[in-house]
């Protein structure tokens, strides 16, 4: 028996539109499959090949103190979080995996945000190599920024999210700046009778708010998609060959990700990285190991030291970030300012990657919650995550 579109996924293809791709219910489809809707360019794996999931599932349904209210084991959480795909790393090793009915293992995954994080990475790369430097300002690499928001500021404010900028990510508003933003980069249908933009030439229209550079951490996401602009212009090469020479094929991805592009292949830096969550995982255990991999230094030591251990606390706080009340945040990644060391990644409609070095632990949580800040705001999931990390494998 021929099973339908429908059948499997409880509304028919033609329903799905660029309108409509990032809500409920058709965010658990297009999660996986943004390349119907946006253009992309794939960043390769070396010999990309299917995986299998790890069948155990005993680790998952032992009892556990969740710190969600009926929820008494990891799956029952990961279910309440509408949850796509989970996996965890102890020591390197795969130790438990979830995956929702609706979701493939071997589809890669929109990470939303992750991808800055994972931006920031092949910038510490180019850093080492002497192509950046996060001291120069801005306009050392595009002049033509000379007059935006990014006239003055160095590319360290840019990666610690210390841009002054007025800016307002209002996800929900159809007709804002952020909706101008949406369109700019492929991801809302054009409007009727405004002009197009790209995606960088968006950029250069931002202006400056009332306060200098360098002050509070404040988090806006075309910050983010600028790094990529800069990687580009200062490489003469597009983001996704640079990501897949320098960092996805010598971690030992196993699948091949990508990233949309607006009309003329910007790179959507700031969120448009799809990968699996397993190749997610292996990304935290390649900085929980200082950047090495089969002896090989891919990343380099010093910037994930300097990740882990700078950042502006006192900038964080005046950002009024209640969630981590210990963090800070440097070059893209959230520092949990706990003992513990933990550092994470985290993106909208429920992305994370969590990294706990005390516990030698990686965890992995890709979503389609339907708003993009959404019932994950009602629990502690860092709580959650330190209880996993916590419990004997």
């Amino acid at each position: 028996m021929i099973r339908t579109f429908k059948d499997r996924h409880g509304f028919a293809r033609a329903d799905v539109t660029l309108a409509n791709w990032r809500t409920a219910p058709y965010s658990r489809w297009t999660f996986q499959n943004v390349r119907d809707f946006v253009p992309t360019a794939v960043i390769a794996a070396e010999n990309a090949a299917a995986e299998v999931p790890l069948a155990s599932g005993f680790f998952l349904d032992m009892a556990m103190e969740t710190g969600l209210a009926g929820a008494s084991t990891a799956r029952a959480f990961l279910e309440f979080a509408q949850t796509d795909a989970f996996v965890m790393m102890r020591r390197g090793e795969i130790v438990a995996e979830y995956y929702a009915p609706h979701a493939d293992p071997n589809a890669p995954h929109l990470v939303f945000s992750i991808s800055k994080s994972l931006t920031a990475v092949l910038s510490g790369i180019l850093e080492a190599q002497g192509l950046i430097d996060p001291d120069r300002p801005v306009t050392d690499y595009l002049p033509e920024a000379k007059g935006s928001v990014y006239g003055d500021c160095t590319y360290r404010d840019v990666l610690d999210m210390r841009v002054s900028l007025d800016f307002e990510e209002a996800y929900l508003d159809p007709y804002g700046a952020f909706a101008r933003y949406r369109r700019a980069m492929l991801w809302n249908p054009p409007m009727k009778d405004a002009e197009p933009e790209t995606l960088a030439s968006f950029l250069l229209t931002l202006q400056k708010a009332e306060r200098p550079h360098g002050g509070p951490f404040y988090y806006a996401s075309p910050n983010a998609d600028l790094l990529g602009v800069v990687i580009e212009r200062a490489t003469g090469a597009r983001f996704a060959d640079l990501t897949s020479d320098l960092l996805w094929k010598p971690m030992g991805a196993r699948g091949n990700a990508d990233i949309t592009v607006d009309a003329i292949g910007t790179p959507r830096t700031a969120g448009g990285v799809s990968m699996t969550a397993r190749d997610l995982a292996r990304l935290g255990e390649l900085l929980r190991n200082h950047g090495v991999r089969n002896g090989r230094q891919v990343v380099p030591e010093g910037w994930i030291r300097d990740m882990q251990e700078n950042g502006d606390r006192e900038a964080w706080q005046q950002g009024r970030n209640v969630d981590l009340p210990n963090g800070r945040y440097r070059s893209q990644w959230y520092q949990s300012g706990e003992a513990d060391g933990a550092f994470c990644a985290i993106g909208i409609h429920g992305q994370w990657l969590y990294v706990d070095p005390s516990t030698e632990t990686v965890i992995v949580k890709l979503s389609s919650q339907p708003e993009p800040l959404g019932d994950e705001e009602n629990q502690d999931i860092f709580t959650f995550f330190r209880a996993l990390c916590r419990r004997a494998v």
